[in-house]
């Protein structure tokens, strides 16, 4: 039995529930403006036509643990059974988020202010766990057997962590697999935009995500004093948008994990939906 088959069979034996309704959209939220070793994202989306793991593109807008022995190989190997303990690198699944309560920006803006919208075919080779894979979830899903949308939608949880974390199995194609690139209007008339143009997909643009210096303040506590500080620093004209905290990262003046730290006040206080 191949590797998807073998963990789509696991986490099947693990789930209950109805099935879910099959227009819920599974969404990969990503900074479309960032690199891929030296090469802009989205170039190095269209040159491969595939959106690749961290343990293929060694980056992520979480955590950095996917390697042989890190913390994201050990909850995949609990959460599938052991069926990518030896596969390549290229066979693991990559990660999204049902956006079960559609939203326009994807369901799991934590992660970036574009998604790609996957088609409704895609789900039959994904597996869904609450709450995120990194907490070692004890609840499980699959498009036939879902029960996790009652779960979260009973959790009062932060807007940054209200998701359901998806794993989608086999190569993701954007000719095949996507629906939709959906982007920040911050984009528009921009190298992102051009670049996106030369994809194999549609392109749509979200409402957007934009968060004022004097909103900013009021949440020092959120993530800390610090962030808020460089995000102050960093605003043009007293604004933050995603592209402004894009430029800001290629300048490479700052820690990327400050810059995450900012992103989040502006996916949560300058949220559209």
């Amino acid at each position: 039995m191949n590797f998807l088959a073998r963990a789509l069979r696991h986490v099947s034996s693990l789930s209950s529930g109805p099935p879910m309704d099959p227009t819920l959209p599974v969404t990969l939220n990503f900074h479309p403006d960032r690199f891929f070793g030296d090469r802009p994202i989205l170039a190095a989306l269209a040159e491969e036509g595939v959106y690749r793991s961290q343990f293929v593109t060694g980056t992520s807008n979480g955590g950095l643990t996917a390697h042989p022995g890190g913390a994201r190989w050990h909850w995949e190997s609990r959460i599938f059974g052991g069926a990518y303990d030896d596969a390549p690198a290229e066979a693991r699944p990559v990660y999204g988020a049902l956006n079960f309560r559609r939203r326009a920006v994807g369901a799991a803006p934590r992660f970036g202010s574009a998604h790609f919208r996957l088609t409704a075919e895609a789900l039959r080779r994904t597996t869904f766990c609450y709450p995120d894979s990194y907490l070692e979830p004890e609840s499980f899903g699959v498009a036939d057997r879902m029960s996790l949308i009652a779960l979260a939608e009973a959790d009062e949880q932060d807007l940054l962590d209200d998701y359901i974390e998806a794993q989608i199995h086999d190569p993701v194609r954007l000719d095949r697999d996507v629906a939709a690139l959906v982007l920040d209007p911050s984009h528009r008339d921009t190298e992102v935009g051009a670049a996106a143009e030369k994809l194999p997909c549609p392109i749509e643009w979200h409402p957007g995500f934009s968060l004022t210096v004097e909103e900013l303040r009021r949440h020092p506590a959120y993530r800390g004093q610090e962030y808020v500080d460089l995000g102050a620093a960093i605003a043009v004209s007293g604004r933050l948008t995603p592209r402004i905290l894009g430029e800001a990262a290629r300048t490479g003046r700052y820690d990327e994990q400050d810059l995450k730290r900012v992103w989040h006040y502006l996916a949560r206080f300058g949220h559209c939906s």
